[in-house]
């Protein structure tokens, strides 16, 4: 089914059958033009819940009170210094590191049994948490698009990983062409599209494939044999001549107990002919540049305007809905690709331009999303304020190396994209999202909300006792609601937090009967609350509102509007 279409029945928002053929393509009337309309709770709602991984209720007011332009410029601002990097949490066979001291810099060895899985829990559990603590930023969004545009898998040293993530946090909102370009030279994707063993004698082409196909410009439309609109076979073949002779390098102990993770190119390894383009690159020529070779190639590759429309409907798959009709790309991904090299491709004019737009908060964009894994997984965390206050460090990272593994259960891996597309959600027609859901990740999305909402993610000692867990504490959810003493204010507000749209009549009664089972007077609810408010220690007056709101909110977690965004 059509989400659009659903809501766009249910808003009233289509026109006549007769003027437009699905109500899913044609029926968005907006374009990029600034939206000029009221700010409310919906609205910030909606850019949180898209431009970051969720908020709190709090948070969400709070851009209210800021209006959309100071809420953009909090989005749009990032952090200047690099966040603190990931630590051993746990592996004391890691003599190099000792437990509470980061692992980037130190020396790794292959023949430690484990150690290698423990980097990678650190580093997973340690990217989980920049997005839990980012505040009202875009960074650790854009971040994860990077990494779905430029996939890399497969790392045999989690260095390789940490350097990775670090070029694309900071390039997460600047330069698309300079990203490229040092994309093109980054160690992780030199490994993972055979970068390194691309030489004059051997060429490979499998990077200057994908900085065609999937990076930069799209193939387009088939033109004749060989030849895809946007480039032909000819042009793969010479640019990875031009790509030739670089090599990646991990150096040991240089200085002592340091790394160095880095590109480096080889002359006799380069392939010095004269490369000879295709005529959708003018029929260029390309001499002997040495090292300097790919900067070259690559900011020939983005002189075409296309460049601009393949990023700018990723963002927008990203950021919006997946179908782009006719009329989106033209008004829309046309303007905001202007935008794009008006501005020398620098991403941030254009994703603000997309962020503050009509179309962006047209109601039909607003829910039709479903949420990935890694915004169901943390999105609940932030939008339940999960107490996150282990008594160490270790138990901290912990929590969010088992948040990891339920990403991994629902499909989305963070460090290990199932392609080089990256995943199937962004770019294979016509799921799309849909890929997100199935008879087999269903079950773990609501084993994971039903176990947040009873025992958590916990960690144990030795004998199996709780000595930590992070859940919702419905008793301190419920506090931080404006109206909770009455059933309806109470479900409305949960409403307003956990749903991108507003329900039904009969949803409503359908919550209703999970709060106040067997028919229960609204009175109960009220009395109950009463209660536990004037002796919050009393246990015999929390259990029934506990349980009444552990009801409640588990329903609300199983309906499907709480897997949109």
């Amino acid at each position: 089914m059509d989400r659009r279409a659903t809501l766009a029945r249910l808003v009233g928002h289509s026109r006549s059958d007769k003027a437009v053929k699905t109500v899913s393509s044609l029926d968005i009337l907006s374009g990029l033009t600034p939206y000029t309309g009221p700010f409310g709770y919906e609205q910030a709602a909606h850019l949180l819940r898209r431009a970051s991984f969720g908020a709190s209720y709090q948070q969400i007011k709070e851009a209210v009170n800021d209006g959309l332009d100071d809420t953009m410029s909090k989005l749009m601002t990032l952090p200047n210094d690099p966040p603190s990097p990931p630590v051993n949490y746990y592996f004391t066979e890691d003599v190099n590191t000792p437990i509470g001291e980061t692992w980037v810099d130190k020396l790794y060895s292959g023949a430690v049994q484990g150690l290698r899985a423990s980097r990678e829990q650190s580093l997973r559990a340690w990217t989980l948490n920049l997005m839990h603590t980012e505040g009202t930023s875009i960074r650790e969004k854009m971040v994860l698009f990077w990494h779905n545009h430029f996939p890399v898998a497969d790392q045999p040293d989690t260095r390789v990983f940490y350097s990775y993530s670090q070029l694309l946090r900071s390039h997460a909102i600047g330069n698309f062409r300079d990203l490229t370009k040092a994309m093109t030279i980054e160690p992780a994707m030199l490994r993972y599209l055979n970068g390194d063993d691309n030489t004059a004698n051997s060429p490979n082409e499998n990077y200057a494939r994908e900085v065609l196909e999937l990076f930069t410009i799209g193939k387009g439309l088939l033109a004749g044999p060989n030849d895809y609109t946007n480039y032909t076979e000819q042009d793969v073949v010479e640019m990875a001549k031009v790509f030739s002779g670089w090599r990646s390098r991990v150096v040991l102990n240089s200085p002592p107990n340091a790394q160095t993770i880095e590109a480096f190119f080889t002359a006799t390894r380069h392939n010095q002919t004269t490369k000879q383009l295709s005529h959708r690159f003018d029929d260029l020529q390309i001499p002997n540049l040495g090292d300097q070779e790919y900067a070259f190639l690559i900011d020939k590759i983005f002189e075409k305007d296309e460049c601009a429309k393949f990023i700018c409907r990723k963002l927008y798959r990203w950021f919006v809905y997946y179908e782009i009709p006719q009329q989106v790309e033209e008004e829309v991904i046309a303007p905001m690709a202007q935008i794009l090299l008006d501005n020398n491709y620098e991403i941030k004019p254009a994703l603000e331009a997309l962020l503050k737009s009509e179309h962006f908060f047209d109601i039909l964009n607003v829910g039709p999303m479903i949420k990935s894994p890694i915004d169901f997984v943390i999105g609940l965390f932030k939008m339940f304020e999960i107490d996150m206050a282990p008594a160490n460090l270790s138990q901290y990272y912990a929590v969010f190396s088992q948040a990891f593994t339920r990403t991994s259960q629902m499909q989305m891996p963070y460090y290990d994209p199932p392609s080089v597309a990256g995943w199937k959600a962004y770019y294979q027609e016509p799921v799309f999202y849909r890929h997100w859901i199935s008879s087999v990740t269903l079950p773990f999305r609501q084993n994971y909300t039903n176990r947040m909402l009873n025992a958590g993610l916990t960690i144990n000692d030795d004998n199996n006792n709780v000595l930590f867990a992070a859940k919702i504490d419905v008793l301190k959810f419920v506090a931080t609601l404006d109206n909770p003493t009455t059933a309806d204010a109470l479900i409305d507000e949960c409403v307003k937090i956990l749903f991108p749209q507003p329900i039904t009549t009969l949803q409503h009664g359908y919550l209703k009967g999970l709060l106040l089972p067997n028919g229960q007077a609204d009175t109960v609810w009220s009395t109950q609350y009463s209660n536990y408010l004037s002796d919050p220690s009393n246990t015999a007056a929390a259990t029934p509102v506990r349980n009444k709101l552990t009801a409640l909110l588990r329903g609300m977690m199983y309906m499907p509007e709480y897997y949109l965004s």
